[in-house]
Order: structure tokens, then sequence, then C-alpha cells
């Protein structure tokens, strides 16, 4: 008898593994944990469909397969080099040869590493940021091979909680600047390095603290115009749908642009700001206001100037900026690449670049961009870390392509081999799962679907080693990871409230 229950409940665990799969592609349904946690896939088909530029350029998918994929650069032989965190890894794609516009090769350029993020090239160097240090390696540009071995130059770079990615980039002063978010949503950091821009030489000596204020200034990058600093700054959570803006900011040495005290143009935080005492008001008075307002949720990562001749005069010296997308908001907005245009009186204008990411119902979910980088030749890549994909935008509009309306459903797999949970980890599992509060954001805001669709147990309990933020790594222990994912699985299949009846594996 215990064994038929055993393979009951394994059969209707598997059912209903399969409707929440069959259910996640019908309009009306969310599936936010999802797009935080990425593990879609893409292909040329639902490129050529959804997204959409400007008249005048063309997009194509220039690589598919590339998990978590966040930052990029383009060497000098025109390959291209992402990162991916999750994996701990740097990759290498070969630059397109065969005029197929995909990519000719993908190889790990480097492995081993501490959730890799930010990377730029320089001279004959790699610069990559681990979540806790920044490392350079020599590098072969004829060949794309490492040419030596890579040593970390800076160390002891925090990395717990919300925000823990670095991205760096070589100024045009000779320094390399250094971003790192907030620990947190709203709250007085401990580390003064946390939600700041640095700065260091190439070598990793004078490190110093070049701006604060900033929650989580993801992208930056400098004006060909006039050699000013921009970045790109994500406003705090759970003030609702349309506050705080998202932020562009003009940066300078030593100033301070109002996390955690105030948001958007120095609008006190309810949390920090409202009733404080004379010092915080004068801070916040102080503070240097955004130059533009993203709209709130949107996320705005990777922002990139356009400087090659090849593109068309209106693009030129304008700044490409990847919304990421909104994940804390009742109806989802971002997800695109958006355009930057300074007027001559210094105004800024956004226009939309690549679109149809976000369906029609605003409910499917294609992609979410990340990073932007251009090539000599003027070729824009965006990385999207949701797909596990690269695309390519050039301009030139005898390829261009026109997106067709869709309803955004998608083919319906076949479900995986039926999940063995295992009731005494689940049970476990609970425990850590309210311990720790996990209900405040997976109860309304990103509830828990599609699990078994995109993970298995082993690859969900490896996802809590590199989460995506706003989620913090909690530093879970494997018995805890393996926990956690047992208690996932169950309740998504529905079957948390028999965990007592279901087998202990041991």
């Amino acid at each position: 008898m215990n064994h038929l229950l055993k393979y009951t409940l394994i059969f209707f665990a598997a059912v209903a593994a399969a409707l929440f799969a069959v259910i996640q592609f019908f309009p009306g349904v969310s599936i936010p944990w999802q797009q935080l946690t990425g593990g879609a896939s893409t292909d040329t088909e639902t490129v050529d469909r959804q997204l959409q530029v400007p008249e005048g350029f063309r997009v194509e998918l220039f690589a598919d397969d590339v998990d978590n994929a966040r930052w990029l650069a383009v060497t000098r032989r025109g390959d291209l080099l992402v990162s991916q965190p999750r994996r701990g890894q740097v990759s290498l794609l070969r630059a397109d040869g065969n005029g197929d516009g995909r990519a000719d090769h993908r190889r790990v350029l480097i492995d081993g590493l501490s959730r890799p993020h930010g990377l730029f090239l320089h001279e004959d160097w790699l610069y990559i940021a681990e979540s806790n240090a920044v490392g350079r390696v020599p590098f072969d540009h004829s060949d794309g091979r490492l040419a030596g071995s890579y040593r970390k130059i800076v160390t002891g770079l925090a990395d717990s909680g919300n925000h823990w990615t670095k991205t760096i980039a070589m100024g045009p002063d000779g320094w390399v600047y250094l971003t790192s978010g907030s620990s947190c949503n709203v709250c007085i950091e401990e580390d003064p390095r946390r939600a700041t821009m640095m700065r260091f030489r190439p070598d990793g000596s004078d490190f110093e603290i070049f701006a604060t204020g900033l929650r989580n200034a993801v992208g930056f990058d400098w004006s060909p115009k006039n050699g000013a600093l921009y970045a790109t700054d994500n406003g705090r959570d759970w003030l609702g749908d349309d506050f705080p803006p998202c932020e562009l900011n003009r940066v300078k040495e030593g100033g301070f642009y109002g996390w955690p005290y105030a948001n958007g143009d120095r609008v006190p935080d309810p949390d920090l700001g409202v009733g404080a005492g004379p010092a915080v008001q004068q801070k916040i008075a102080d503070s240097i206001p955004p130059v533009h307002d993203f709209p709130a949720h949107n996320a705005p990562l990777g922002i990139t100037f356009l400087r090659s001749p090849a593109q068309p005069a209106r693009y030129r010296d304008a700044a490409l900026v990847a919304l990421h997308g909104s994940w804390n908001r009742s109806v989802k907005d971002g997800y695109k690449v958006v355009s930057l245009h300074w007027d001559k009186q210094g105004n800024i204008h956004q226009r939309d670049f690549l679109r149809g990411f976000l369906g029609e119902n605003r409910e499917q979910v294609y992609g979410r961009p990340v990073a932007i980088a251009e090539d000599a030749g003027g070729n824009i890549f965006i990385s999207d870390d949701y797909a596990g994909a690269i695309y390519r935008v050039a301009s030139g509009g005898d390829r261009q392509r026109a997106a067709a309306a869709t309803n955004g459903q998608a083919p319906v797999q076949a479900p995986r081999k039926p999940l063995a949970i295992d009731s005494g980890a689940a049970r476990r599992g609970e425990e850590l799962y309210r311990r720790y509060g996990c209900a405040k954001c997976h109860a309304e805001q990103i509830p828990l679907r599609g699990l078994s669709k995109r993970y298995s147990l082993q690859t969900l309990a490896d996802y809590f080693d590199t989460p995506t933020p706003p989620m913090p790594n909690y530093g879970f222990s494997g018995t805890e990871k393996r926990a956690l994912a047992h208690y996932l699985m169950s309740l998504e299949a529905g079957i948390s409230s028999s965990i007592d009846q279901l087998p202990a594996s041991g």
C-alpha cells in the first residue's frame, strides 16, 4: 500500500508540474519568478517575430544557449567576451566570419571565478570584476586566448545581500572605475564601499571612493562629446507601481546622490528621510538629483554611448540603455533597450530602440536585456540573461525585421521525469522558507511557478549560490540548498500539504 501511495503521489506531482507548464503560456498568468531567475530560451523565429528596431536597423540572434549572459566586451579581432556569473566563467564568442549572422564558435575563456560580472579590455589585459574582487589576466587579441595567469588586484569587496554584482570600466583619465550596489532595499550600510562608485589605478593601487548614494548603479559610460560620466541607478522597491523613478545620474567626484535618505529629485525616503534630524535633512538638500528619470522599476542596467561613424547620423553620440524590466510592479514595464539623445540645450530625450521582449498582453516575457557593446564596424551587441542570448543590431534596412502580431504563446514541452520529492528535506526547506521570510516576496510579487520546467532539483539547489538580485545570497549550506529546492518543488506541484506522506530518501 505504501508503494501504491508513493507512486500515486509522484504521478499527481508530475501532472501538476505539467499543468503549471501549460498554464504559464496563457495570457493573464504572471510568471515573474522566471523573469528573475532566467532559464528561458529563444530562437531565430522568435526574434524575427517579436523584436523590433528603428527604421534603418536590423536585429539578429547572434548567439543562443549563453546561460546567464551578462556583461560584454569586444576584442580587437571583433570577438565578443561574455560574463556568466551563475557559471563562474567568461566565454568567448568568435566573430561572424562566414556571414550567417551567428557567432562562429563559443568556448569558455576562464572559469572558477566568484560570480564574475563586469569586464573590459585595456591594452593587452582583460579585467574582470568578480562579486568580491577585481582581477586581470594577459589577453592575446590575435587568437582570443589568455597569455598568462589570472591575478586579483583588488580583494575584500563585500558581496552579501541584494546587489552583489560589480561593474568596471576604464575611464578616459586612466583610472579603473568600479560600482558596488547596496546590500539591501533601503538601509544604512555598514561597509562604506556599498552603494558607491569607486576607482583605482590599473594595477589596483590608490583605491578610493569616487561618489556615494548610488543604490545600484550597474552601468556607466563617458559621453564622447564632453567626457561627462553617466551612470544608471535602480530605485528602491515597495513604494508602489510608479515611485520612485529609476535614474540616470551625471556622476561627479565627491558627489552624493541621495540613497538611502532620498529618492528621485530629493524626495525624502519614507523609511529613512521623513522625520529625520537636521544632519540627514542637510544631506538630502545637498544631494545631486538625476538628470533623467526612467519609469519606476524599469531597472536600467547597461549604458553605452555609440561612437562608430557607421551609425546613422541621428544615433551618433546617443546612448543606449538596457531596461532589464520590472519585478516589483503590478503591471510589467521596461523589458527593452532605449536610446537617449541630448539636444543643444542639454535636455535628454528617450526613444525606444529595441523592443518586443514584453508581449502585447504585458505578461509574456521573451527576454531581459542587460548590457550593450559596439564594435569597430558599428555592430551593436546586446546580452539577455533571461533567454541566455546575444543579439546583434546593425544599420541597414534591407533585412529589417517586422514583428507580426502574436498572442505570445509557445509550444508546450513534455514534462520531465517525475520529481522524487524527499519529505524530510522538504520539511527542513519549509523551515528555512519561513525563517527567512521568503513569503513576503513570493506570496504575491514573485509567485513560484514553472520551476520544474526550468530546473531539476539539483540545478534549483545550485541556483541559491548565485541568486539573481534582488534575492539575497544567504550562504546556504549544501544540505540547506537541497532542502529548500525540495520544498519549493513540492509547493509548485501542489503536494506540500502531503509532505508527511511522501517517502524520505534519507
